[in-house]
Order: structure tokens, then sequence, then C-alpha cells
């Protein structure tokens, strides 16, 4: 089932319980613009809003780019002025924030270029997995451009100090290999080899207990956080939700009969 997302360049689908979204622009290797961020916002509570999505998907248009950066086109007239880049800025904040409190897993598809805010955006994903075609790199020393500290803060999830450095300060494009390396990805596989790979393991998590995975998603995120900021009580609740369900007991129960289990969420 295809999603209306307002944005030619930006595809949201459904299929079974993966919710499939494609930044599809390969004319400019998938640039992302300000409106198909604002898409993949929306599609990003579309899939929240679904029951029937357990998992989304994110990938590139055609075969070259995953995504190459924040659309350079925009940047004269949105990111020049002051009052302008305000603007800008407010409009991404806007859209990423439906990223920042999604529930469910996101698995990050990536081919070819990987770059700039494309690799921002890849690190919103919780998992990422990339053929061995892929470049990686934030080149904002290359053209001048300021980078924000959110985007630091982000890069700096993944990486330590010394990578962030080399990646920032170098503008250089990685190969797959050092991505890995890094902690940029999770897995390379072969360019033939990728979407099979990620459909598996987005229907391995699909067919696992619903509030289970949103406990632990929500759980890797509270650590993340400052100590003083965590919210304990609130993992305990989802964690008892999940003792509370149907779903533990056709897990206990399937486990004794030596079948497989079928979460409904519930």
């Amino acid at each position: 089932m295809r999603l209306e997302t307002g944005s030619d360049h930006l595809i949201a689908q459904i299929d079974g319980h993966i919710g499939w979204m494609t930044f599809d622009n390969p004319a400019k290797h998938n640039a992302l613009s300000v409106s198909m961020a604002q898409a993949a916002g929306r599609a990003i509570q579309r899939f929240e809003s679904s029951d029937d999505v357990r998992v989304v998907v994110i990938r590139g248009g055609g075969d070259r780019s995953f995504v190459s950066g924040n659309d350079i086109s925009e940047f004269d007239d949105k990111r020049t002025a002051l009052d302008a880049r305000e603007q800008y800025d407010a409009a991404m904040r806007e859209a990423w924030k439906h990223w920042d409190g999604a529930t469910k897993p996101i698995i990050a598809m990536i081919n070819g270029y990987c770059l700039g805010g494309g690799l921002i955006l890849a690190l919103r994903a919780d998992i990422r997995i990339c053929s061995d075609a892929s470049q990686f790199g934030i080149p904002a020393a290359r053209v001048g451009l300021g980078y924000k500290l959110a985007s630091v803060e982000q890069l700096l999830r993944y990486v330590n100090p010394a990578s962030a450095a080399q990646i920032l300060y170098t503008g250089r494009r990685f190969p797959a290999i050092d991505a890995l390396r890094m902690g940029l990805v999770n897995q390379v596989v072969a360019p033939e080899e990728l979407e099979a790979t990620v459909t598996d393991m987005a229907a391995q998590i699909a067919a696992n207990a619903p509030l289970t995975i949103r406990a632990c998603k929500a759980a890797i995120a509270e650590v993340q956080a400052p100590e003083a900021e965590r919210d304990p009580e609130r993992i305990g609740a989802l964690v008892e939700a999940c003792f509370r369900s149907n779903d533990y007991r056709e897990g206990t129960a399937a486990f004794r009969e030596k079948r497989t289990p079928v979460f409904n969420g519930e």
C-alpha cells in the first residue's frame, strides 16, 4: 500500500509488517531538500500510527546513492542569510522531531553515496547495513559550511572523537570497510545481497514481540541520555507492559510447545 507523502521525491509504502521509505531523486543523487525531509517526517508519522507496521526500512532510489547530502541548490536562498538559515533550520528540526519520537525500529539500507546530511540521516536509524560499493563522509569543510552541534553530537554517538575529527577535518569519502571499522554501519554485504539481507532482517524483527522491541528501543535511547535526565520509571512501565501482555503468554507457550510464536502486539 502506497502512502501520500506530499513529495514526488519521497516514496512511502507498507508491505506486510514493513514500512518502506525511499528518498527518490536519483538525478540529484537523492540530495535531501527541505520538502523531502518534511515528507519523510510525515511518512514516519504514518508508519507510527499504523498497527500493521512493525519495522521501517529507509533507502535511496536508483543504484548510485543513499542520500548524497542536503540539496546544495537550496543553499543560496535558504542557507546564506541569517533569517533564511533560521527558517531552514526550524523546518528541518520540525521534520526530524518525528524521527526522534519514533518507537518502531528503523533500518537504513545504504548503497552508494551516503554523505553529509545523508550520513546524519542514516545515523538516525537503529541499524545500518550497506553494500561494499558505498562511500561515507561529511564534506562540510570542503565547501566552508558550518556544522551544527546537534549533527556533530549525532556523529559522536557512533564513532570515537578521533574518527569524528578525521571525518570532519578531511572531508574525504571513506569506503564501506572503513565505515564498518569506525562504527558507522553494522554490516557490509555485496550490492546484489543488500536488499535480501535487509529484508530478511526486517522480517525477523517484525516477527518478534512488538512490545519487547519498543521497550528495548526506548531503553537504548534512555541509556544514551545524561544520567540525570533518564526516566527509569518510563522504561520500567514498558517492561511491565511486556510481562502483562498476551504476547508474553504466547511466547512462553510457543517455547514450551516447540513452535513459532505469533505475536499481535497486545
